[in-house]
């Protein structure tokens, strides 16, 4: 296999084109996180360990979501016109306000709303400071980018963040599980290292170490890419993702049936997952850029369009899906109905809901940025007129 792909490769980048399979790696995971969350939101633990809500949570919502978008980011930072240290960095800190930002959007105002109504403490104050300061993939990808800029800065070989990253990996597992019995302390570092504590409240959702490994590998695989001639694109993922999903499948197959890896119980399991998961969530991201490959090769132009648009928007739609997913089930059903569990079909509805409204909400965002741009730039043009 390596021969065949040293084969295709060419001397210098020829394939630096908009590459269709990234927009749907990134949109088609987007597009499902209003039903992952909203499942998680309003299912029992009971009702997540079956059916329709095991499926969205624990396996679309597992190996197909974060790590699939995170791949697909690292792909896209040689497709980049924003990819100099400085840029790459500028945009890791943009990130990182935004996470915090997003997090007093879809915590600190609602809950302190749901507590003025309702004077529940427990629901809506004690969880507070876990909530605004907890990490999640967001905050991640802001840290993520910082990381990048510095290899980009450094020169690295692919080569070379690749073992830096595999490095991160299994320290981050060696460091799993650590509690520093102060709060604020396990919360800071959660976004480093995988913390627990005994309050079941810590959110250490995507620490640094055990995550880096998924979005370089995706810089390491768009810099293959892009080496790739365009009419040779069928070839080269016949050749790499054809067995990349079937071992992925195979293992996720026996997770599954075993309970066992990232499928096992309790949601760290799967955030503080072990290098060999990793490796799974890595084989699958290149599998599915395969598949996503041939899907654009069949699909209409309007359709294909769309899915560039939502990709092109996912960070809007992201932070828009994650308030009306907070703020509806946590808030407005919990205290309309004293529970915010639904039944899998009204989730459903309710998830659809939020889809529609996010995507009309970040069009809205996007048309009103870019008239303030355009204002801008008549303002700079009369000053020096």
């Amino acid at each position: 296999m390596i021969k065949e792909v040293k084969a295709l490769l060419q001397d210098e980048e020829v394939n630096t084109g908009r590459q269709w399979e990234v927009d749907l790696a990134r949109a088609i995971p987007i597009l499902c996180l209003p039903i992952i969350h909203c499942i998680i939101e309003c299912c029992t633990d009971e009702m997540l360990e079956s059916g329709i809500p095991y499926l969205f949570d624990t396996v679309i919502g597992g190996p197909f979501s974060a790590p699939m978008y995170l791949f697909a980011m690292g792909v896209c930072v040689d497709y980049s016109r924003r990819r100099t240290p400085a840029r790459i960095a500028r945009r890791g800190v943009d990130l990182i306000i935004i996470s915090y930002v997003l997090n007093i959007c879809r915590f600190r105002i609602p809950y302190l709303i749901g507590y003025r109504l309702s004077g529940d403490r427990e629901q809506f104050i004690e969880p507070l400071i876990y909530r605004v300061l907890g990490n999640d993939v967001l905050l991640f990808a802001g840290i993520a980018f910082l990381v990048i800029a510095l290899f980009r800065k450094l020169d690295l070989s692919s080569a070379k963040m690749l073992i830096i990253a595999a490095a991160a990996s299994v320290l981050g597992m060696l460091t799993t599980g650590i509690d520093t019995g102060v709060p604020i302390l396990n919360i800071l570092l959660g976004s480093f290292i995988g913390t627990e504590d005994e309050t079941g409240l810590l959110i250490s959702d995507f620490p640094l170490l055990i995550w880096l490994i998924v979005p370089v590998s995706g810089i390491c695989f768009g810099r293959l890419l892009t080496r790739i001639r365009p009419e040779d694109k069928g070839k080269f993922y016949a050749i790499v993702s054809v067995p990349a999903i079937c071992i992925a499948a195979v293992y996720m197959c026996w997770g599954i049936e075993h309970t066992q890896g990232m499928f096992g119980e309790g949601q760290n399991c799967y955030y503080h997952m072990m290098p060999w998961d990793m490796l799974e969530c890595i084989l699958l991201d290149i599998g599915m850029m395969g598949i996503w490959y041939f899907v654009t090769e069949r699909l209409r132009p309007g359709v294909m369009a769309f899915f560039v648009d939502v990709s092109s928007k996912i960070t809007s739609f992201y932070c828009v899906h994650w308030v009306f997913v907070r703020t509806i089930t946590n808030v407005i059903l919990y205290l309309r109905n004293g529970t915010q569990v639904l039944p899998v079909w009204k989730t459903l509805l309710l998830s659809v809901f939020i889809i529609l409204i996010t995507l009309v909400i970040t069009e809205l965002w996007r048309e009103f940025r870019i008239r303030v741009a355009a204002n801008r730039k008549d303002n700079i043009s009369e000053e020096i007129n």
